[in-house]
């Protein structure tokens, strides 16, 4: 089965790489110290510090492994090509709520990095998916679990 491919922003990819470097460096060798320090208050079987530190090592390694799976199967996108014509990966939108009149700015971004707070929304949400390929002064329709949202997309950098 192939896996999934993680569309990651320049941004995106250093965030991740740094990430791995330091659950690698810093905090595999923090929670060793830990298990080393738990083993020498004695029974283990009943140490809760002990435990505590096995599960965070667990925690700790998985996360390794799902981003050094992420990277392998990371595509970056190229800013540098991300036109203004047309909306795409990488693309800064405008949209005027058409029911309402509000102005949002989002950035499209891979499901990786979405973060609707930081307005960085996914290629894969109704939204993004409502808005990819289509230029500015397009009017889209976003079904979302509320209703039915009318988007007009007002500029694309």
């Amino acid at each position: 089965m192939k896996e999934k491919e993680v569309i990651l922003t320049l941004e995106g990819l250093k965030k991740l790489e740094k990430e791995l470097e330091e659950l690698k460096t810093v905090r595999r060798r923090e929670v060793a110290a830990r298990i080393k320090q738990a083993i020498e208050f004695g029974d283990i079987s009943e140490n809760s510090e002990y435990e505590d530190a096995k599960n965070e090592q667990a925690f700790i390694e998985g996360r390794i492994l799902t981003l050094e799976q992420m990277l392998r199967n990371a595509r970056v996108i190229d800013d540098e090509r991300t036109g203004t014509d047309e909306v795409g990966l990488g693309s800064t939108v405008r949209l005027k709520d058409l029911e309402f009149g509000d102005e949002v700015e989002y950035t499209i971004v891979g499901s990786v990095e979405a973060d609707p707070g930081a307005h960085k929304i996914s290629n894969e949400s109704p939204v993004g998916r409502a808005i990819l390929g289509q230029r500015k002064g397009s009017v889209v329709e976003v079904s979302v679990p509320a209703g039915l949202l009318k988007y007009q997309i007002v500029d694309i950098r």
